[in-house]
């Protein structure tokens, strides 16, 4: 740590500073954004846009279907779901070839590897961390993937996902359903791509709240300290003391026979009873910062209490707190995906992963598609983030991997 605050860290030079297997080859992603990476050694990069690409690819080669479905502002049968896909359509190949015009225009040059910087600051460090962490960026492109795949759902499915009676009842996969059909013959395919959108939806929301929440409540306990801590701290304790599944399916349940149904229950039920674990994390993180010279010089000018927790707290307690969103967020697809299965989830006919699940739980032996492909799903899903919260764990606390974290 150096004068300024920032850190000074020692990188391995690049073993090839040219990058690439001839001379100019990274200008070929110019071409094909991924193409220039592979060539140049980044196999795992080149994979990850070639990927991103494909789906893209995918979508304008089979969005008949959804070019039908854009209607003027105004119409009584407007969505927002085609428009909001053509923007994705539009937005992730410029950000792709973005990043291929940057990597030929430094050289085909390795981030990761960089020489020895002074004044290089905490979040670069991070980041470079990142980048070497093969399976954390596995798992970043992976995410990405999905989050593609869920915005440009309307564009690449063949069939409405309510539609019935579109195919054969039960009917197996095949090139007209690649899924197959369920009992009221809706496409599995169709379902399963909208299903990806709410489950995806749901977690990342879900988790916003729990992490604000949660940061809040950690931040105002370990800074206050006293009855306030010993308050917040008695709730939170009790709180992780019950079984959350046991806790939600008693609130679900609850609201559910007073007439509650809805998509937005599911969602705040879940943020409200996932941000215990981020709330300690935060008050270990003040409690040990507010001792600090900075904080105590703040205080000495007189800063009010807001402006030392919303501007000198807050934002350095970020780094754990972003750790456990990326990882919250799959366990949270998973436990809607539960309660989804136990019939308490969002209600049908929305398609979600969970409630798909459920509907072919009484078929498993004569129609193993309807759950296989969306209890795939959430597999990949789980994984993904999984593996993306792994890598950022490592990047922002590499003493964890040096130590028990492999």
């Amino acid at each position: 740590m150096n004068g300024s605050g920032t850190t000074a860290e020692q990188e391995v030079p690049a073993a090839n500073p040219s990058g690439g297997l001839f001379p100019g080859c990274r200008w070929i992603g110019l071409l094909c954004p991924g193409l220039g990476h592979i060539l140049a050694g980044r196999i795992l990069d080149g994979s990850g846009f070639l990927s991103l690409l494909g789906v893209c690819v995918w979508a304008l080669w089979g969005g008949a279907q959804g070019y039908a479905q854009f209607e003027p502002l105004g119409s009584p049968k407007f969505s927002a779901h085609p428009w909001i896909a053509l923007g994705a359509l539009i937005l992730w190949p410029c950000l792709l070839w973005w990043r291929a015009i940057a990597f030929a225009l430094r050289g085909g040059r390795d981030i990761r590897l960089q020489k020895k910087q002074e004044g290089v600051s905490q979040w670069t460090l991070i980041r470079r961390r990142f980048v070497r962490n093969r399976a954390g960026v596995l798992g970043g492109y992976l995410v990405l993937v999905l989050i593609l795949l869920a915005l440009i759902t309307p564009m690449i499915t063949p069939y409405n996902p309510l539609l019935i009676d579109v195919g054969g009842q039960l009917s197996a996969p095949g090139w007209r359903h690649l899924m197959g059909t369920d009992e009221f013959r809706r496409d599995i395919f169709s379902r399963v791509m909208y299903g990806a959108r709410i489950s995806l939806a749901i977690g990342f929301i879900a988790v916003s709240i729990s992490a604000t929440l949660g940061t809040a409540i950690g931040a105002i306990s370990g800074y206050f300290g006293g009855l306030v801590d010993q308050a917040l701290m008695w709730v939170t304790d009790l709180l992780l003391s019950l079984p959350r599944l046991v806790l939600l399916l008693a609130i679900i349940g609850f609201f559910r026979a007073a007439g509650a149904q809805s998509l937005f229950l599911i969602v705040v039920v879940l943020g409200l009873t996932g941000w215990m674990g981020v709330a300690r994390i935060v008050r270990s993180q003040v409690l040990s910062l507010k001792e600090q010279a900075f904080i105590q010089a703040a205080r000495g000018m007189g800063l009010p209490t807001r402006i030392l927790l919303l501007r000198h707290l807050i934002p350095n307690c970020l780094a754990p707190v972003i750790v456990y969103g990326s990882l919250a967020i799959g366990s949270t697809i998973l436990v809607e995906a539960s309660l989804s299965f136990l019939g308490l989830g969002v209600p049908p006919p929305t398609p979600t992963w969970g409630n798909i699940v459920n509907d072919g739980r009484e078929y498993l032996r004569s129609a193993w598609w309807i759950t296989m492909f969306p209890g795939g799903m959430i597999v990949f899903a789980v994984m993904s983030f999984n593996l993306l919260g792994d890598g950022l764990r490592d990047a922002m606390d590499p003493k964890t991997r040096q130590t028990g974290g492999g």
